[in-house]
């Protein structure tokens, strides 16, 4: 199953080359450091450049946010360590780190340390609280050191990357390496560590155009990725999400599902070679590095997928943990609207799959978690395992012993008590089905509903949905979209009646089915357009010509004429007309009402507002030639003008 990420894109700073970015861990800040020698932040909310560092004259290839010192570090290619309070902009502290480019730098998250790589093939670890003394060095690599990149789950230990084409892992306290990770046929650029629990695994980038993910507790290598047309220049983990980053000298950051591997997205924002990647633990927010400027991403949502029984039980996923509470433990406490809820929380255990959706079923007794293009459902108690099997998507019936998978584009399969009863493809495909009362099923060609028993179509209706609500006695749904949200009233005794007969179906469905409240609706509504539309289905012709007196919209006053004529309103029609200056309308309108007084008083109109055929024809069908001549004459449509006077007018001829 593709992970479905709406990809958006918050910032886009656009600079000099990016060697590298950082995510400030409490404010809504970039870190961006340039080939130029400056160092920017940017504020991802207000998408405004809020500080600047002029830090030298050559490029500084890393920079880091200190958040608990209020500190940025640089490391440039003077070969110099700057340290600089990023409130009140003044330089802490600089010093020679290394004998070449500093070429990366990783920030110790608990200790006073920091660690710096350099093209001397030097690590070097710094204890700022000792004044900036280097308190080791770490030698082993044979060329330039690329990255560094300490081990969220062992903060002792951390790996290199390095052109000697190599990865080692290091730790803290030893300055030889504990073991080395060798495969890559070119340099290693770029490394990061997985900060899941549940598997030991590295990731590294590099200049034989392939990302090779190592087990490092085994000390293998369990996959290649491949795909980038150049050198790879930045790999991530996500801590977030099940996926992997992967930026190349291409001009593409490619997305690769963590578990399957396989690619789930290209990203190409036109900025040249892609330099850098950074994620932030706790944040869907990455930061891109590029030639032309900086991007800031965020991967699908933040808040987890979530499902509330009837009975006030809550289940979510923290990844693919399965937490839950309970609401009715609370009792009768008083909570302000907005409080946060004190619920104690109870784990359950881990998900075979990453849950993109939670969903109990009616009477609560099982939930079901789809993602990953498979679907599980377990018991809500103990979450034991009672069916599974592949699908895009999962609905439940209002019947808790029945549901629906999409398991492909085209195909719908609806079971019973675990068992496969109905598969059906709809006509239109299937991109998106909606559980209840009845299956909706979206499609490229709008909604429709099918029974859930015999997958007859109950009601085709041209609307994209975002999500379907029922009521509880099935007589009313709601269909929201994007922007807005329609109620239906539900007749199950029309489509019984209408299955039995076979009356009143059309290739729709049946019409009779669903009602709309549109008279409820114009009585509510507050938008303008809203209620016009609604007016004129409902004929209200004294609120239409009200809404249309107020818009001034020539497009208004056709539509209130048209309904006018229908309801034979004619002296309606005629001003809607004349205010929408639709001349043709009123010709019509007056030739076939016969009103001669109307013909002529258009023709005279006509005449003034240079609609010269409707003049035209006006005084034609009244007689009046010489008027017709006139028009002729004064449009210089001289030949024509002859020809009507040597027909209709020969003393004219002379003219």
């Amino acid at each position: 199953m593709p992970l479905r990420l709406d990809i958006k894109r918050k910032l886009s700073a656009r600079s000099d080359r990016v060697k590298s970015v950082d995510l400030h861990s409490s404010e809504p800040w970039m870190l961006a450091s340039l080939y130029n020698g400056n160092v920017h932040i940017w504020n991802l909310e207000s998408q405004q450049l809020i500080k600047s560092f002029e830090i030298c004259d050559l490029p500084v290839r890393a920079a880091r946010f200190v958040s608990r010192k209020n500190w940025i570090i640089t490391g440039s290619d003077d070969m110099h360590i700057r340290v600089f309070n990023y409130n009140t902009l003044e330089r802490v502290f600089q010093f020679e780190a290394h004998s070449d480019y500093v070429r990366t730098i990783a920030v110790h998250p608990t200790q006073p340390y920091i660690l710096t790589s350099s093209d001397d093939m030097l690590i070097k670890l710094w204890d700022w609280e000792k004044k900036w003394a280097c308190t080791q060095v770490f030698e082993g690599h044979t060329h330039y050191v690329m990255q560094i990149v300490i081990n969220p789950k062992d903060n002792n230990t951390f790996a290199s990357a390095s052109l000697d084409r190599t990865v080692k892992v290091w730790q803290l306290g030893s300055s030889t390496p504990n073991f080395t990770l060798e495969g890559h046929e070119k340099g290693v650029n770029c490394v990061d560590y997985y900060s899941g629990g549940d598997k030991p695994y590295l990731i590294s980038g590099a200049d034989d155009r392939l990302v090779k993910i190592w087990d490092y507790q085994n000390k293998t290598c369990v996959q290649t990725l491949e795909g980038h047309a150049q050198n790879l220049s930045a790999v991530a983990f996500h801590p977030e999400l099940p996926i992997i980053l992967t930026g190349s000298e291409d001009g593409t950051v490619r997305i690769w599902h963590a578990n399957t591997y396989r690619l789930e997205s290209t990203l190409n924002y036109g900025l040249e070679r892609v330099w850098t990647i950074a994620c932030q633990k706790g944040s869907n927010n990455v930061a891109l590095g590029y030639d032309e400027g900086s991007i800031i991403i965020k991967l699908g949502r933040e808040e987890p997928a979530m499902t509330m029984d009837v009975n006030g039980k809550i289940i979510w996923a923290k990844h693919s943990e399965i937490q839950q509470a309970n609401i009715k433990t609370i009792g009768d406490q008083e909570i302000r609207d907005g409080e946060r809820l004190p619920l104690a929380v109870k784990d359950m255990g881990s998900c075979e799959v990453y849950p993109q959706s939670i969903q109990h079923n009616p009477n609560g007794r099982f939930v079901v978690v789809c993602g990953d293009g498979e679907y599980i459902i377990y018991t809500a108690m103990a979450l034991r395992n009672k069916s599974f099997g592949p699908a895009q998507e999962f609905v439940w019936s209002n019947d808790s012993a029945v549901y629906a998978i999409r398991e492909s584009n085209s195909l719908v399969k609806i079971s019973k008590n675990f068992k496969e009863q109905k598969t059906f493809k709809p006509d239109f495909g299937a991109e998106g089905i909606y559980g209840g009362h009845l299956l909706g099923v979206r499609s490229v060609s709008g909604l429709a509903f099918y029974d859930w028993e015999t997958t007859d179509l109950i009601r085709r209706i041209e609307i994209t949905p975002k999500h379907i609500y029922w009521s509880d006695n099935g007589e009313l749904v709601c269909i929201s979209t994007e922007q807005s949200f329609f109620i239906l009233k539900y007749s199950a005794e029309a489509f019984e009646k209408a299955k039995d007969t076979k009356e009143g179906v059309t290739e729709d469905g049946i019409e009779e089915a669903f009602d709309g409240f549109k008279s409820q609706a114009l009585a509510v509504t507050c938008d303008p357009e809203h209620k016009f539309e609604l007016a004129l289905q409902l004929g209200d012709l004294r609120v239409a010509y009200q809404l249309a007196k107020e818009a001034e919209s020539e497009q208004k006053w056709k539509l209130l004429a048209e309904l006018a004529i229908n309801k034979c309103e004619f002296g309606l029609a005629q001003e809607c007309l004349h205010q929408a200056q639709d001349f043709g309308g009123l010709l019509l309108l007056a030739t076939s009402a016969g009103n001669t007084d109307m013909v002529l008083r258009l023709g005279q109109t006509a005449e003034k507002a240079s609609q010269n055929n409707v003049a035209f024809l006006s005084y034609f069908a009244l007689g009046k030639l010489d008027e017709c001549l006139e028009v002729l004459i004064n449009t210089n449509r001289l030949p024509e003008a002859a020809f009507f006077a040597r027909t209709y007018l020969p003393s004219q001829i002379s003219r």
